[in-house]
């Protein structure tokens, strides 16, 4: 896994609850934020390096919670968060994927987009379907955290608003009604 100074951003400039630091202060970023993070990585490598979700669980747990990225000690991921996301993004993957289509202008496009992109959706998506403790805007501040490490901000904008859509869609309660501003 490997870092630059965004994913670094990412990693080490998000609170738990994913509000940014300044670059001043660069903490690690709390268990849960770090867990998500892999928790992508982790399905990437599931997809094309052909692993079940539980090896790479397991490889987790035995060698990779405690990483050091570019130099710098990462905190501990949250160890249950990760495996959570993991197997239920891979259980759940057509339902996930369904929904994302749905707020997609074109439905064919979630195949055609890089497979990071595709799994920070799917896990964004994820949460907002089987974590109803975790607040929406939360969510939506995590996952896109971890899109602006690896990507421009074409792809923040469309990651911004197909995770906002699923979760307006599947939290309606938690945004305010256009009525009400």
């Amino acid at each position: 896994m490997c870092c630059d100074d965004r994913t670094q951003t990412a990693v080490f400039g998000m609170s738990e609850g994913g509000q940014r630091r300044s670059n001043r202060s660069l903490r690690p970023a709390g268990r849960r934020s770090v867990a998500r993070l892999f928790a992508v990585q982790a399905l990437y490598e599931i997809e094309f390096g052909g692993t079940a979700a539980e090896a790479v669980i397991a490889d987790f747990r035995a060698n990779r919670q405690n990483e050091e990225i570019e130099g710098v000690q990462m905190r501990e991921a949250d160890a249950d968060w990760f495996a959570e996301i993991v197997r239920g993004v891979a259980k759940r993957q057509p339902e996930l994927d369904e929904l994302i289509r749905a707020a997609m202008p074109r439905a064919d496009a979630l195949e055609r987009m890089e497979a990071i992109l595709r799994y920070a959706l799917r896990c964004a998506a994820y949460e907002l379907v089987a974590r109803i403790d975790v607040p929406a805007a939360t969510i939506i501040d995590e996952y896109l955290g971890i899109v602006r490490a690896f990507f421009s901000s074409r792809e923040i904008k469309f990651a911004n608003g197909v995770i906002d859509a699923v979760a307006r869609r599947q939290r309606p309660g938690e945004f305010p009604s256009p009525s009400n501003g």
